[in-house]
């Protein structure tokens, strides 16, 4: 599912228009990137948590090659499925 597909799919369960929808949806995104940007953990009950985790510099390697490469520290985004969601795809 694409993001014009998950609008369509709002826009017809909420009974609104594609443009509301569509609002709906990139308020969402923007508000949730934001508060992680600060650092913050973002918990939708029932469907599961995004948080900022710092990945460890460590040694990655080339696959054609088989040459060692150096991975720096960065931070990235993990999403933790809650209960309810969990529930649903098993």
């Amino acid at each position: 599912m694409n993001k014009n597909d998950l609008i369509e799919s709002i826009a017809l369960s909420a009974q609104i228009s594609k443009i509301a929808a569509e609002r709906g949806l990139n308020g969402l995104l923007s508000t949730l990137s934001a508060a992680m940007k600060d650092g913050k953990r973002v918990t939708l009950i029932g469907f599961g948590s995004f948080s900022v985790v710092d990945r460890a510099p460590r040694i990655g390697r080339n696959p054609k090659t088989g040459e060692s490469v150096p991975i720096p520290q960065r931070r990235v985004v993990k999403f933790r499925p809650g209960k309810e969601l969990s529930g649903k795809i098993h």
